[in-house]
């Protein structure tokens, strides 16, 4: 089973939409036994990094999350749950993040404007089972002021994204939204589930 952490931010039923595209059937959950059986997590989010680390931390889910993936099940991060697997965020002051991926949020650098939103071509800079049978340069789709930097394990990138997408064992997430990226994002989840060994 692969578990949506539904923490009451983000675009959960999009999420679910696109791995049930797959075959899979994924459960929206708050349910902590539900997230430390599950075979794969996906950690959505959308809005500012404090108001849902909060939301996590309130209803243990953070402290679930994190023990999951220490235990070696994978787990992805999209968009703004993307940005809270990082140690740490300039966001509305200095807060910390979950930790299990290296690395600081900061806003985005050079932008003529912010947020940034829409299809950015996005460069494939290293090797990882989410790019399996994804156009090198292909376009995803993007909403967000913050990026992280300074991150390990980086393997994508944008011309505002310097880790449009990283990966580090078992957790790996992108800051673009694949549920919202057509064809190719399609396959990043399928690719995700074949991690997960659910694909």
């Amino acid at each position: 089973m692969i578990a949506i952490v539904d923490y009451g931010v983000g675009n959960l039923h999009s999420v679910r939409r696109a791995l049930e595209h797959w075959g899979a059937a994924p459960r929206v959950t708050q349910d902590q036994d539900e997230l430390a059986s599950a075979d794969g997590v996906v950690l959505p989010g959308v809005g500012a990094f404090a108001p849902a680390l909060r939301r996590l931390a309130g209803g243990g889910l953070g402290r679930r999350v994190v023990e999951v993936a220490r235990r070696g099940v994978p787990v992805l991060g999209v968009c703004l749950g993307y940005q809270l697997l990082f140690e740490s965020s300039d966001e509305d002051g200095h807060h910390s993040g979950l930790g299990l991926l290296p690395g600081h949020v900061v806003e985005v650098d050079g932008a003529p404007r912010l947020p940034v939103i829409g299809w950015c071509r996005t460069r494939q800079t290293d090797y990882s089972p989410l790019w399996e049978g994804v156009e090198d340069g292909a376009y995803f789709y993007y909403v967000h002021s913050y990026t992280p930097a300074g991150a390990a394990g980086v393997i994508g990138s944008t011309q505002h994204s310097p880790a449009a997408a990283a990966g580090r064992s078992n957790v790996m997430g992108t800051q673009f939204h694949p549920e919202k990226s057509g064809e190719q994002g399609l396959r990043v989840y399928s690719n995700f589930l074949a991690v997960c060994g659910a694909g």
